[in-house]
């Protein structure tokens, strides 16, 4: 199995420790994942994403959406028995896994079957204490100005009590 050392990254970031985590689950998959349903992922916009199954042949009531623990597994379920002959066999209705790694804040909205395309929207919602902050910068004279005129302010209330 292969290895990745992230101890450069570790030196100069902070929180990123999922990552090694998500890289080893990715080299330990299977060399050569099926390829069945075939898919696309989109971006839609900044934050907004899709993914679009193929799943021709599946009914609703086939198929099932999960999110769990930053998973989105989305499986196909094809138990009914065809009586069919066929001369030719080509379209693949078989039952399926697919499995996609999300990334913190990442939310499944919405899913639709039309046409034997499956499609998830997915939004990346950064909760407000997550987003960009700017920092005032005091100067010490004013922060030393400020504390004084605090413990001024507390002494004539100490003296008027």
């Amino acid at each position: 199995m292969n290895s990745v050392d992230l101890t450069p990254l570790y030196r100069s970031s902070i929180g990123f420790d999922g990552l090694a985590s998500l890289i080893d689950r990715a080299l330990a998959s299977d060399t050569t994942p099926s390829s069945y349903p075939p898919y696309n992922i989109e971006v839609i916009e900044d934050n907004r994403y899709a993914i679009t199954l193929a799943v021709a042949g599946f009914s609703q009531n086939e198929l099932d959406i999960q999110v769990e623990k930053g998973v989105l597994t989305v499986c196909g379920d094809k138990n009914a028995k065809d009586d069919r002959t066929y001369l030719h066999h080509g379209i693949a209705n078989r039952t399926f896994e697919r499995k996609f790694n999300l990334a913190d804040h990442v939310e499944v909205t919405n899913a639709e079957l039309s046409n034997g395309l499956l499609t998830i929207d997915l939004v990346k919602e950064i909760p407000e204490a997550m987003k960009p902050k700017s920092i005032a910068i005091n100067q010490q004279a004013k922060a030393i100005e400020n504390k004084k005129e605090v413990e001024q302010k507390v002494a004539k209330q100490e003296k008027a009590a």
